[in-house]
């Protein structure tokens, strides 16, 4: 099949969709989850999920939302998805997606990593060496905590195997769910890459001139894979760092996207890593988009090392493509969760 003709059927499709109304409205509320110690600062999760309440726009800050804030939750959800934001990102920002996966009948959380957010980038500037590992595991607390919030442990279906649950990420937040599924990082490859690749991945190898994650530092030892995770979509993930052996290990349902034009994270060396190293690769590369594209647009600027996380290539549609791939998502978890 064409790419082309590729785009005509998912245009199509998403149409098709987009011609019926939703089962539900998007609910949204806002929790706090315990840390690894007592004293260890709380993790906030946003949550998004089916409801029968009437939705209405809400600005949160940078974001604008359509959800119902406390509505009540319809009794029963056909999955949980974690979803993870990338480096410095919020818990706000995949609001579309989460929306639409919301009024499709699934629980979405929504977390802010702990130390690496908007507002705190302790993790990544004090205690690099935990980055990797922390990430994921910080994802698996949340699951652990959903999983056993009264509120929510019994509306969340459940089979053999135990509750359905499914994890999706952008950049850094690709990276973590691809941990989640079993890839392991191996950091001796990132140092690599970037004594070899930096003229052609400046913008992931500068960051670790200026002091961010990029120092060598120890290989993780554990396995940071979450069981109970059956379906991951990596957006634009960090990829160079996972080792081919760990990824050749993967048997998650998997869907990777990446933009074209990234030079955040220049596909060939992230994205397209992980794809040719998977037993089944599931790629699916997005026309004339940067980095951000998988984002909601923000109603103001906001600088990033690729410039400003609001803007898009001449013809390029965010908020069209944010529709076209909350069908694309939808449909995987369906098909792997349920």
């Amino acid at each position: 099949m064409t790419n082309h003709l590729r785009r005509i059927l998912t245009s199509l499709a998403t149409l098709l969709v987009a011609g019926h109304a939703f089962a539900y409205e998007a609910g949204w509320m806002q929790i706090q989850t315990a840390g690894t110690t007592p004293d260890a600062p709380m993790t906030t999760v946003a949550l998004y999920y089916p409801t029968m309440a009437a939705q209405r726009a809400i600005v949160m800050g940078p974001f604008a939302l359509d959800v119902a804030i406390g509505g009540k939750p319809v009794d029963k959800v056909k999955a949980l998805i974690l979803l993870s934001h990338g480096i410095g990102g919020s818990e706000l920002g995949h609001s579309v997606l989460a929306q639409s996966l919301a009024r499709n009948g699934y629980l979405v959380a929504a977390l802010r990593h702990p130390g690496d957010n908007w507002q705190d980038r302790s993790l990544i500037e004090k205690s690099p060496e935990r980055y990797f590992d922390e990430r994921p595991r910080q994802a698996s607390r949340v699951i652990d905590a959903i999983l056993a919030n009264p509120a929510w442990k019994d509306r969340i279906a459940t089979d053999s195997q135990g509750p359905r649950v499914g994890a999706l990420g952008h950049s850094a937040g690709g990276y973590t769910v691809l941990a989640l599924a079993g890839a392991r990082p191996d950091l001796s490859r990132m140092k690599q890459h970037c004594l070899a690749e930096a003229s052609e991945d400046p913008i992931f190898c500068g960051m670790g001139r200026s002091g961010d994650a990029m120092q060598p530092l120890p290989t993780a030892t554990l396995s940071l894979k979450d069981e109970r995770v059956r379906a991951i979509v990596a957006m634009a993930p960090t990829g160079v760092l996972l080792s081919a052996e760990s990824l050749a290990t993967v048997r998650t349902a998997t869907m990777i996207y990446e933009a074209e034009f990234d030079r955040f994270l220049v596909p060939r060396f992230h994205a397209e890593w992980v794809a040719s190293n998977l037993p089944a690769p599931n790629l699916h590369r997005v026309p004339n988009a940067w980095h951000f594209a998988f984002m909601d647009v923000p109603s103001m600027s906001i600088p990033s090392p690729d410039g400003d996380v609001a803007a898009d290539p001449p013809g390029f549609d965010r908020n069209a493509f944010l529709k076209q791939i909350a069908v694309e998502i939808t449909a995987f978890f369906d098909k792997n969760l349920l």
